[in-house]
């Protein structure tokens, strides 16, 4: 014999009321029973997840993205310009140029660019002369540049020409001689055991191609050649 269970408050035949809805969602299921055990229960889960007009379903709604100016971005190119400049201008020096590379690359207007710029170069901030000077320390005592290399870098910077002469020419010859000398001395020992041709033009390679010409590069080789008791004849020849 079958036995009708009717839910408490409900009519014959009616499904289970609100009240049963709302114990269900809103207090925990015993061991085995209720919400969250079993393939009824995750149906029932599943069921009631996916009705229509539930919060989920509302918060999955994409947002509209918010216009530029409530992001806090300026519209004016100009402070657009002061804020990219300052950006990049933080902890690292750059050129008058990079920065006006930088700016035409994100569109920034050109008259907007150039009061920008100029602006920048009143206060002392954007100071090409000063540039050009510290690249020139940094990079001949950081990188044993010689004088070509680190005028074809600041060319490559942007910085004028004039300027570029009046850095490089601080850099005193006989320093200029002397970093050429360590460099060799660093390399020597690696050449040793080759043939004396093949190691002038590995010497003197290493040194052009860090900027240093070949009249120096070719007496600083010689002079350490000579130390070690080989023979350089003829070595002042170009190689």
């Amino acid at each position: 014999m079958t036995r009708r269970t009717e839910w408490p408050g409900a009519e014959a035949g009616t499904a289970p009321g609100p009240e049963y809805a709302a114990d269900v969602s809103g207090s925990p299921a015993e061991p085995g029973r209720g919400a969250g055990f079993g393939e009824g229960a995750g149906r029932r889960s599943r069921s009631r997840s996916g009705g229509g007009g539930s919060s989920s379903s509302r918060a999955e709604k994409p947002r509209a993205e918010k216009p530029r100016a409530e992001k806090g971005e300026p519209r004016d190119p100009v402070e657009q310009a002061r804020n990219i400049c300052l950006r990049l201008l933080t902890g690292t020096p750059r050129t008058r140029k990079q920065l006006a590379d930088a700016l035409r690359k994100r569109e920034i207007p050109d008259e907007a660019a150039e009061e920008v710029l100029s602006r920048f170069e009143d206060v002392g901030l954007i100071n090409d002369a000063a540039f050009a000077d510290a690249w020139v320390e940094s990079r001949h005592h950081g990188r044993g540049l010689g004088r070509r290399a680190l005028v074809r870098e600041l060319r490559t910077k942007g910085v004028d020409s004039a300027l570029i002469d009046e850095a490089v020419g601080q850099l005193d010859s006989d320093q200029e001689e002397e970093t050429a000398r360590e460099l060799v001395a660093r390399k020597l020992r690696s050449t040793r055991g080759l043939d004396r041709d093949k190691r002038i033009r590995r010497l003197a390679g290493m040194l052009a191609r860090k900027g240093y010409g070949e009249g120096m590069a070719l007496r600083v080789v010689r002079q350490a050649l000579e130390a070690e008791g080989e023979d350089t004849e003829g070595l002042d020849e170009p190689f």
